[in-house]
Order: structure tokens, then C-alpha cells, then sequence
């Protein structure tokens, strides 16, 4: 049974918005300053497992609010400097901006008279986004409960409240939080006490954290900008975070001026990309993962012994338009089992297969075993071209996903690895999603759920798991547990260019 839902509104008009918008709720007017915790009380002290919001207007802090704006507190800070922080407030952004409301996440502050401009400016030098006068003291009066606060915006940092615009932006601020509120139940039924289990290993592999790195010394070598054909990795954060350092990050070499330096993605790159770079004398570093170019070399080993190679991948990908590079005249692309049926070949007696690194092993398998039901002298690499990290990933959420009512994969649309994770944690009965941070779990995922897997594609950073199970954590007590299925300890020299 989920807890019940008692929403704290300061002023009587917040209160009548608050309860036409959830007709389920207990909403209890708190009035305004220190003294709302006193008028709160009641609701305060019952013990029946409450989740607690406060729902209200508020000030902006933030230069870019505007009136109708929402807010959801990260943390709420009291005026003597005491801070809470709120766990959970990721997630209910996150179903507001799903629902088209203009919401912010950030820290809010509670004073107690109201802010003007100059009070205003001095809570924005210290990343405050709202203003309040009550959800600091009630946020250390609800005793550890759920707690939540959802503010709309009445009125800019720069402007006083007593403004000829403010009954017009208040109308406004109020359609907004009834518009909001019913996230606040949505939130309610997420909560309840849950055990959560890490997959490991998880996140970053050895290719990816070297792939990285090339990127990270060039930047601190010769400085920005440096030019990144594609992606170096498949995760919006990591490359986010590298175009902040000053990396730019290109779709083809036409984009780069001549002369500069440019970084090869991990994913690698056809000869004919090389040779165009060498053409125009840039200063390339190649951060092709040597697992990928291993593929590479088997495309070119077996091209020269004549035969045919089916490169089993996904059409379009960046592994598999430079594996395809290697040697056009004798690829023929395997997307599925059946593709199989249909492939041609001059000798069938001289005919390979290779594989993309990132795959699913179990749906490779049997891609390969139809191509030898057709071709029985069929020949494959050495040693497995799927990478370890890959597999390893996959081997140790099947244990994970068998245990889970829910599990969350966090990583990129793009990602071959992380939407392979999903695929194999479905097959072992669990209901699972790629994210790519906390703020799209969607809270609706966690009704009745009590068990969740957590894994991380190969190319997604480790902080992302963090804050997600710190997120988890403001629904409810939460048990952790990391699984292991094996320790890597693989790590990949980096290209002589980039050697200190």
C-alpha cells in the first residue's frame, strides 16, 4: 500500500489550486514565514507514513525563470545556513518535462520577509534558483519522511512583488502549479522501500576510458580547439563535458580546418578517412579501440585470402562503416537471421564472417549459426570479436535482471552496448529501459516495484549510476547490493602522440 499524499500550501488560493488538482490529497494551508510549521502540526505529527510536498508560488532567483515557470527543489536552505538535501527531485522534473511544463531544478531558499531585487541577487551568487518563506522549516520538521517541494513562479528576480504585473503573473503562476501538481501523486506512488542491484562490472572499458584520455591530453597538450571526427564514445555526457574543455566535435573531415588537430573515435574510421586527413596534413590521433582494430585487421586478412566476409553489425554504425572501409568488394552486411537467406556469394567454399564488437552474444550466435547452415566451410576470427567488455556487461546483468522486477540500463540512444543490455535483461523477464540520466526514470516504472537492477553501457560514466541510486534513495529506504560477475583488469596503452 502506498503512502498517503499530505501536500503543505502556504496561502488559501495556493491550497484551492492545490485541491482541484489532487482531489486525493490531504492539502493543508501552513500560512507563510517561520510560524508555518506551527500551523502545520497536525499534519506534521500524524504517523501513518506520509509523503509530504510543499506546493506553492515563489520568487525567481534565476535570471531565466519567467511567471508559470515551476521549480523543484534539489535542496531547500534556511536562512541561518542550514541545508536539506532532497533526493527524488531529479525524478519529478524529469515527469514535468515529459508533461511540457517548463520546470528547473535547483536549489530553493526560505527567508523570512519577502526578497526583493537586491536580497535576490545576492541568494543567485550562491546557484539559488527560487525563493520562498516556508519550505526550510518545513522541510526539518517532516522528520525524514518523502519530502518534496514544487514551486511555481509568480514573479522575475528583478521586480518587486507590489508591481501593477503581479495579479496577472500570480493567475498564471496558479494555472502552472495546477498544471504541476499532479506529479506530486504520480511521486507518491513511486515511493516505498526498495533493494537496488549494481550489475558489475558496468560503465566504462578499458577502449572507452583510453579513448577519453586521447582526447582529454591533446586538449591539455596543445590546446583548443581539437577536432573529434563523431563521437569519441556513444554518451551525450561524456562528449558534453569534452566540449566544455574545447573539443569539437565534427561529422566529417570537410568541418576541419586544414592543419588542426583531429581525433579518431574509438569506433575507428575507414582507410579512405586516413588517407583524406593525410591528403590535408592534419594532425590526426588515432583513439580507434585496439579491439576494434583488430576487426579491421581480420577484414583486411581475410580479403586478401579471397574470400567473402559477413560483417554481422547494424547498418549506419560508425564500427561497421569503418570495418566495411577495410575491404568494400568483399563485405556483405548481416543484420539478422533473416538477412541470411538471401545472401549471394561467388564461391561459397571461400566465405568468413566477422562481427561489430558491441553486440548481443547470444543473438550473434545464432546469426552465425545460420550462416553455416548455408555455408558449412565458413570461417571466423581467432578469437571472438565481440569485446570482453561486452560481454562481461551482458553476463553480469543476466544474473542481475533474473532477481529484478525493473532494470534500468543507463546510456546513450546511440549506444550499440547499452540498447544490446536492455535486449538481454528483456530476455530474462525483466521489465527494462535505457536512460540516459536519472531525470528520464520515469516514476510510473516504480509502482510496485521492489526490486531494481542498475548496469551502465561501456560507454557511459560511472557518476550517471551514482546519481541515479541517489535519486532512488529520496523514494523510500534503499538496500544496495553490487553483484559482481567478474573483476577487468585489461588497460589499453595510449597512441604515441598523446604519450607524456
Amino acid at each position: 500500500m502506498t503512502a498517503p499524499l499530505v501536500v503543505l500550501a502556504p496561502l488559501r488560493v495556493e491550497q484551492l489550486a492545490l485541491r482541484g488538482a489532487l482531489p486525493d490529497a490531504r492539502v493543508v494551508r501552513t500560512g507563510m514565514g517561520p510560524a508555518c510549521v506551527v500551523n502545520a502540526r497536525g499534519a506534521l505529527a500524524v504517523s501513518d507514513g506520509s509523503a509530504l510536498a510543499v506546493a506553492g508560488l515563489a520568487g525567481a532567483v534565476d535570471g531565466g525563470l519567467r511567471a508559470g515557470d515551476v521549480v523543484v527543489a534539489t535542496e531547500v536552505r534556511g536562512p541561518e545556513g542550514g541545508v536539506r538535501r532532497l533526493p527524488g527531485a531529479a525524478l519529478i522534473a524529469g515527469a514535468l518535462r515529459r508533461a511540457g511544463v517548463p520546470v528547473t531544478a535547483g536549489p530553493v531558499a526560505s527567508v523570512t520577509t519577502i526578497a526583493g531585487p537586491a536580497d535576490r541577487a545576492a541568494l543567485a551568487a550562491s546557484d539559488v534558483v527560487a525563493v520562498d518563506m516556508e519550505s526550510a522549516w518545513l522541510a526539518e520538521a517532516a522528520d525524514g519522511r518523502p519530502f518534496a517541494v514544487l514551486r511555481a513562479i509568480v514573479d522575475p528576480p528583478d521586480r518587486r512583488l507590489a508591481h501593477p504585473s503581479t495579479v496577472q503573473d500570480g493567475l498564471r503562476a496558479l494555472r502552472a502549479l495546477r498544471r504541476a501538481a499532479p506529479v506530486l501523486d504520480t511521486w507518491r506512488r513511486a515511493l516505498g522501500s526498495r533493494r537496488v542491484l549494481l550489475a558489475s562490472p558496468r560503465s566504462f572499458c578499458a577502449g572507452v576510458e583510453r579513448a577519453i584520455e586521447v582526447v582529454e591530453r591533446a586538449l591539455e597538450q596543445r590546446g583548443g580547439p581539437v577536432y573529434v571526427r563523431k563521437q569519441i564514445v556513444h554518451n551525450v555526457h561524456v562528449v558534453a563535458d569534452l566540449e566544455h574543455r574545447g573539443a569539437v566535435f565534427v561529422e566529417d573531415l570537410d568541418e576541419v580546418p586544414d592543419g588542426a588537430t583531429v581525433v579518431f573515435s574509438a569506433h575507428g574510421v575507414s582507410p579512405a578517412v586516413k588517407e583524406e586527413a593525410a591528403r590535408r596534413a592534419l594532425d590526426v590521433i588515432d583513439a580507434t579501440c585496439p579491439l576494434v582494430n583488430k576487426v579491421h585487421a581480420e577484414a583486411r586478412n581475410f580479403a586478401k585470402a579471397g574470400k567473402t566476409i559477413f560483417l554481422i553489425g547494424h547498418a549506419g554504425h560508425e564500427e561497421v562503416e569503418g570495418t566495411t572501409g577495410e575491404a568494400p568488394a568483399a563485405i556483405r552486411l548481416v543484420e539478422t537471421v533473416d538477412d541470411v537467406a538471401g545472401l549471394e556469394v561467388d564461391d561459397p567454399e571461400q566465405v568468413a564472417y566477422l562481427t561489430q564488437t558491441t553486440l548481443a552474444v547470444d543473438d550473434t550466435n545464432v546469426v552465425v549459426e545460420a550462416i553455416r547452415k548455408r555455408f558449412p566451410n565458413l570461417v571466423g576470427p581467432r578469437s571472438d570479436d565481440i569485446c570482453y567488455a561486452t560481454q562481461n556487461r551482458q553476463q553480469a546483468l543476466k544474473a542481475v535482471a533474473r532477481e529484478s522486477d525493473l532494470v534500468l540500463v543507463v546510456g546513450s540512444e546511440n549506444s550499440s552496448n547499452s540498447k544490446r543490455l536492455v535486449e538481454v535483461a528483456e530476455k530474462e523477464g525483466a521489465r527494462a529501459f535505457l536512460i540516459d540520466e536519472a531525470s528520464e526514470l520515469d516514476l510510473a516504472w516504480l509502482e510496485g516495484v521492489r526490486t531494481v537492477g542498475i548496469t551502465a553501457g561501456a560507454s557511459a560514466p560511472e557518476r550517471l549510476v551514482t546519481d541515479l541510486v541517489g535519486e532512488l534513495r529520496g523514494l523510500g529506504p534503499l538496500e544496495v547490493e553490487d553483484v559482481t560477475y567478474t573483476e577487468e583488469t585489461i588497460q589499453f596503452g595510449l597512441p604515441k602522440e598523446v604519450r607524456r
